[in-house]
């Protein structure tokens, strides 16, 4: 009885058990039933229902997945692997990017396989236009491609959205002609958040220029002539970007995590899937490089990376400069105007529509322009260039202290009553006694203020500061921070900067001008990994830079000192990426590639956070000749210096790399490659290092404070790109800008192999070592 009791009671519990299960996956079924990547004919997504790719990476459906769903909603497809960002619109079917209710909203899979999309009851996107047949099924796929395709040839492609990108280039998608599917694919902006008709100002189509090798073009409605576009802006995607190029009229982006975006503006970017939409690449630089970005009789400067949104256009008659000719040529009678041409300074393009005259000399430019009141400016470039009319995409300097100098007339009206010409008289006398007057209480407060700095100019973030003004603030430059080949450091305190740090150059045969046109240039260049330039003196043979204080020091200091310990691996790994991300900004984003040249812990420096920041880059633009002539006599420094350096042959930008890899290798060792070891034969701790990588021993390359506390997986990886950037040949060394992906995870590093030819340059093998042999 006993016996029988128990088994019915095991029954009953099975029963309960079952039941539960059943209602749980009817609950369960009920609320993900249409989480698949497959939409069959006839079917449709409404409300929450959704697709989501195999992967889970990619999901397609209104954005809103649980109630309540209110009007703001939008259909597309979403990227949504990402614990940290936002879910990220990536293609959107409705080119006005349409706000509406899910729940009156469908997206449905006809019989006769066409995509259609329903909005209140009416058809607003159809896939028309592609024949298909009914046994075809929609699909999302794991790279965010929706494709309509049979259902039993998977090859046989209908169509995608791929062929049809607005907004978002994904990772795997093309530009150009598909030699395969026959579309000839351009990237939209059309949809926007501000609602954007499908033909406006704010709709730019990216496509492929095939006269240049990854090369793109911006194209822009172009309202004169009609329902065309016009090229606005001609660029190319950067190299580190993985795209294959098939001939000139198909661009393959097949990089694994980088996506490419046109924004309604026409700035196109490159970032990272899953990196909450931070840029590492765009273009264009600035608004200037759009073409006629300013209209007519209005001019474009160039304006600094800070400020690129902010608008750089001003009118030439904001200057005073008479721009109307039917105005300019009614006054054209000698007696009722005079007649002057000011010049304006740093001009970069000259504007559009110039003719060219042969003359000999400025002045007899200056009299054919002046001969005809329809010419409203010239200039002179061996040739006289004459402008008629509008002027059309002229572009200027922001610090005006380079570029060409053009001409504008100016008109003014004679006044023919005496009685002006009195009070003409009269205000002039008295303006000029208030000049005086002025003059007087600032040269008063001026001896006061003997030590105030100046910008540059009004456009410029650097500073002029005098040589009185830095003694002062270093109290006699008796503070010294540290001291290298090209001068020494000093703490001080400025006014308004806190403290700041003062490198006073020495030996420097340099002119003024030139100095200080290569320290504007210089003070341009802004980058979280970069330590920021703030001003300069340049008083007689007195060359100074001021520079941003940060409280850390040197990496070098906190490398191989006793306190090192606190630089635990995570920190070292975080500042190799730092230090890499700064050089990929100056070898590949900068208007033009700085080369560093004196890579090394000394010129990384560290702020409150330990964010490195690299400091003394463009020290080889700047100081010419000296440069050599110092770096070679700087101790410390040839260990960094790349193969090139000692043999002789022309230094580029790979010679950074090379000396990033040593620096990598101390960072990963905390010991000084230039430091004799005891390691079996090896007596150079960086050909030690490479054997031992290429045996796959990495942890006794650590640091030993560290006790083994390190990331193998990161460890093996920044070994692998610390050997593969000390490669002999420099066409074996990665780009700074693949070194950061390397870093990043987004490329694989493979085991380098031995740069064997290493002890030759560096000279500090034992002599009867021959080769680079790991035994």
């Amino acid at each position: 009885m006993e016996k029988r009791s128990k088994e019915m009671f095991s029954l009953f519990s099975f029963v309960v058990i079952f039941l539960c299960l059943i209602t749980n996956a009817i609950y369960s079924g009920s609320k993900f039933v249409h989480a698949t990547d497959t939409l069959l004919p006839g079917k449709s997504l409404s409300g929450n229902q959704v697709l989501i790719s195999k992967g889970g990476a990619f999901r397609l459906g209104f954005n809103c997945l649980s109630p309540p769903c209110y009007s703001d909603s939008t259909f597309g497809i979403w990227y949504i692997k990402s614990s940290t960002c936002r879910s990220l619109l990536v293609w959107a079917p409705v080119a006005n990017f349409c706000i509406f209710n899910p729940w009156s909203s469908s997206f449905i899979l006809s019989e006769d396989g066409k995509l259609n999309l329903i909005i209140d009851g009416s058809l607003s996107w159809s896939s028309n236009g592609v024949e298909t047949s009914v046994s075809a099924v929609a699909i999302l796929l794991d790279n965010g491609n929706l494709v309509i395709r049979d259902q039993v040839n998977s090859t046989m492609v209908f169509w995608q959205s791929f062929d049809n990108p607005i907004g978002i280039l994904l990772p795997g998608g093309w530009l150009g002609f598909n030699r395969m599917t026959g579309k000839n694919v351009s990237l939209s902006s059309k949809y926007s958040t501000d609602g954007y008709d499908a033909y406006d100002t704010g709709n730019f189509i990216l496509d492929i220029n095939a006269n240049e090798g990854r090369g793109f073009t911006i194209n822009a409605p172009d309202f004169d002539s009609g329902n065309t576009y016009k090229i606005k802006y001609s660029g190319a995607f950067p190299r580190w970007m993985g795209v294959r190029a098939d001939g000139g009229s198909f661009l393959l982006f097949n990089d694994a995590d980088i996506y490419v975006q046109l924004y309604p503006d026409g700035n196109v970017t490159a970032a990272k899937l899953g990196d909450c939409g931070s840029v590492l690449w765009s273009a264009p630089e600035n608004w200037c490089d759009f073409d006629s970005y300013c209209g007519s009789n209005s001019f474009c400067i160039i304006p600094s990376k800070e400020s690129f949104f902010e608008s750089p256009c001003y009118d030439f008659s904001d200057l005073g400069y008479l721009m109307n000719v039917s105005l300019n040529c009614r006054y054209n009678a000698p007696h009722k105007q005079n007649v002057s041409f000011h010049p304006m300074v740093g001009v970069y393009k000259f504007p559009q529509n110039e003719w060219s005259i042969e003359v000999r000399s400025i002045r007899e430019c200056e009299a054919a322009c002046y001969s005809d009141c329809s010419c409203t400016s010239f200039a002179f470039n061996k040739t006289c260039l004459l402008w008629y009319g509008e002027l059309q995409n002229t572009i200027v300097f922001d610090s005006r202290s380079e570029g060409y100098l053009m001409y504008m007339r100016v008109v003014e009206q004679k006044q023919e009553k005496s009685e002006y010409k009195v009070a003409i008289i009269v205000v002039t006398v008295i303006g000029g006694l208030v000049l005086i007057l002025i003059s007087m209480i600032l040269l008063w407060r001026g001896k006061r203020k003997l030590f105030t700095e100046k910008p540059v100019n009004s456009d410029s973030r650097l500073m002029i500061f005098s040589n009185s003004q830095l003694k002062n603030a270093t109290k006699g430059f008796s503070e010294k921070l540290g001291e290298g080949g090209f001068g020494c450091v000093f703490k001080g305190t400025l006014p308004g900067f806190s403290v700041v740090a003062v490198k006073k150059l020495k030996d420097l045969r340099q002119g003024e001008k030139q100095f200080r046109s290569e320290v504007q240039t210089i003070g341009m260049i802004q980058h979280i990994n970069l330590v920021r330039l703030l001003g300069f003196c340049a008083e007689g043979s007195k060359r100074l830079l001021v520079y941003e204080y940060l409280v850390n020091g040197s990496l070098n200091s906190h490398l191989f000192s006793n306190y090192s310990a606190k630089l635990t691996w995570n920190l070292r790994y975080c500042i190799a990426h730092g230090i890499a991300k700064g050089l990929a900004y100056l070898h590949e984003e900068c208007r033009h590639c700085i080369i560093h040249c004196d890579m090394k812990p000394d010129n990384v420096l560290l702020d409150a956070e330990f964010c490195p920041k690299i400091a003394d880059f463009g020290m080889a633009k700047l100081l010419g000749r000296d440069f050599s002539r110092a770096l070679t006599t700087m101790r410390g420094t040839i260990g960094y210096l790349a193969p090139e350096w000692i043999s002789g042959l022309p230094i580029t930008h790979k010679a950074d790399v090379y000396s990033y890899g040593m620096m990598l290798l101390e960072i990963i060792s905390g010991r000084r490659n230039s430091e004799k070891i005891k390691e079996g034969r090896h007596t150079y701790f960086p050909i030690y290092a490479a054997c031992k990588v290429n045996e796959g021993d990495v942890m006794c390359l650590l640091d030993r404070r560290l006790d083994g506390n390190a990331d193998a997986e990161q460890l093996e990886k920044a070994c692998r790109i610390a050997c593969w950037c000390i490669q002999d040949a420099e066409d074996h060394r990665p780009m700074m800008g693949q070194v950061v992906h390397m870093l990043e995870g987004v490329m694989d590093v493979e085991v380098p192999p031995i740069p064997r030819s290493l002890q030759y340059f560096v000279g500090m093998e034992d002599n009867n070592t021959q080769s680079a042999e790991c035994n």
